[in-house]
């Protein structure tokens, strides 16, 4: 539980987070599993306790925790390429999806930059919810824009 709503976590043998959404996502969650991974068996067990130290430390307002989670996704090489860009933009700071396709080289690639965002599989940790218009505007997200919004003033920002 966190103060947002239940996060739903998923977890490979290796304990490494494969995805993070919200129950009441978690239809979203299924369909991104399946586009990345095909058909995979879930089972409820409890995250690692590592897993959960580090995201409860975030909620607690210790923004660093989140480095300490390791995580492994299937995707594009140009999916993985801005899920990487995004793992690097620091909490308080927003970036515009422009900026972001600036940074990874392909500033031509707004839109595709806003697909792969729109498909990033764990939220929170690939902090999805830093992209904003260019305009300065929240525009889109996965969780919904009030947990945005929420996450993003957590974060330290005026929204």
């Amino acid at each position: 539980m966190t103060p947002i709503g239940i996060a739903l976590l998923v977890t490979d043998v290796d304990g490494a987070l494969r995805a993070l959404d919200w129950e009441d996502y978690e239809h979203r969650m299924r369909g991104l599993l399946r586009l990345h991974y095909g058909a995979v068996d879930l089972r409820d067990q409890p995250a690692p306790a590592d897993m959960r130290t580090a995201l409860s430390g975030y909620f607690e307002g210790e923004l660093g925790q989140l480095s300490a989670i390791a995580w492994r996704i299937a995707g594009t090489p140009f999916q993985q390429k801005v899920w990487t860009a995004l793992a690097q933009i620091p909490a308080g700071t927003t970036l515009s999806y422009g900026a972001l396709a600036a940074r990874i080289g392909m500033p031509k690639a707004v839109r595709a930059v806003g697909h792969a965002n729109g498909s990033n599989p764990i939220s929170v940790v690939l902090p999805c919810h830093r992209l904003i218009g260019a305009d300065g505007s929240l525009v889109k997200y996965g969780g919904g824009l009030e947990r945005k919004r929420w996450l993003l003033r957590h974060e330290g920002m005026e929204v």
